[in-house]
């Protein structure tokens, strides 16, 4: 009998390449969301309209639908999980909440980031929120037995999403020939995963009972820095020879106080991730996409599609200045 699963989200960056392997594998897949996604859902999956931050719109599309396991990919603070644990007690065998590796303390005291590296981010909100979520759900599972899974993406991305600040202006300063801003001294580490590889590591875990009150992190194994970032997205955009501009990273923040938090939470600081426990739990599992590869994906899609090359004229005035001060 085919696995029953129901996706909260399901046409996102992550959870559309999930959907696909899901259906392409056999899950009977259900996706709740409310039709407005970018992304189609997979042909193959049955799809319930409804907002997820109305309950009872949810419980009336879903009547009284039982399922092996829900994953919400759009919870994002603790009053979404605990709507979601009295929506679905006693009706999956399995709830998976989609966490953040920001959650994980920065700066990080040892590398590499294992499950067991302690979660703290006094810089970012959204990581802070993240971390009561999971604890709402620990608290959910030890003392009522909510069959709660925590999973920690990294930076995960698909060809419609530019990894560089001010996503397609960072590509077409390059073009023009005018510098780009790498925070730091560009030689911080990061990991990229391509969401399908996310996927080849997540849909095994679905419906698994020994992930039940566990939490694991599923990201690429390829370490890059942040000139090596820059550097194959110039490369696939046909600019052989970008020009980069450090600035430190405080700087930035203070000139673009929206950027600040997620720099100064996350990217700001090096990473590795330790996947072994993943990799027991998904033998055989290995992300296979290589950047460079990501980043020819990313140019291609934008070069055929005109009306994805939007450059912000506010992050690009940004970059003029900062250029003029550091470069």
């Amino acid at each position: 009998m085919a696995l029953r699963v129901l996706f909260i989200g399901g046409t996102g960056i992550i959870s559309s390449a999930c959907a696909a392997l899901a259906v392409e594998r056999g899950v009977d897949l259900t996706v709740l969301n409310r039709g407005t996604g970018r992304r189609p859902v997979p042909e193959g999956a049955r799809t319930l309209t409804a907002d997820v931050r109305d309950p009872a719109a949810v419980r009336e599309a879903l009547g009284g639908e039982e399922f092996d396991a829900v994953v919400d990919f759009i919870a994002f603070t603790p009053d979404h999980v605990a709507a979601d644990v009295e929506l679905f007690t006693g009706r999956t065998g399995q709830y998976v909440f989609v966490s953040s590796a920001s959650a994980y303390a920065k700066p990080v005291a040892h590398l590499p980031i294992t499950e067991s590296t302690p979660l703290r981010n006094p810089f970012w909100s959204y990581s802070r929120d993240k971390i009561a979520c999971e604890e709402l759900l620990t608290r959910a599972w030890r003392e009522t037995g909510f069959p709660a899974f925590v999973i920690r993406p990294s930076h995960t991305y698909d060809r419609t999403s530019i990894p560089l600040d001010g996503g397609w202006t960072a590509i077409d300063r390059m073009r023009r020939g005018d510098p780009v801003v790498v925070h730091g001294d560009g030689t911080s580490t990061w990991v990229l995963t391509h969401h399908t590889d996310f996927a080849r590591g997540f849909v095994p875990l679905l419906g698994e009972p020994a992930t039940i009150g566990d939490a694991l992190h599923l990201t690429g194994d390829e370490v890059l820095t942040w000139d090596g970032i820059a550097r194959r997205l110039a490369a696939a955009a046909g600019v052989p020879d970008p020009r980069i501009v450090h600035v430190p990273s405080d700087v930035i923040a203070r000139e673009a106080p929206d950027r600040g938090p997620s720099l100064l939470g996350d990217k700001a600081h090096s990473v590795v991730f330790d996947n072994t426990r993943l990799k027991r739990f998904v033998p055989g599992f290995a992300a296979t996409t290589a950047f460079a590869q990501g980043a020819r994906e990313i140019v291609a899609h934008h070069d055929a599609h005109p009306d994805l090359q939007v450059v912000d004229p506010v992050v690009d005035a940004l970059q003029d200045r900062l250029v003029e001060r550091f470069g």
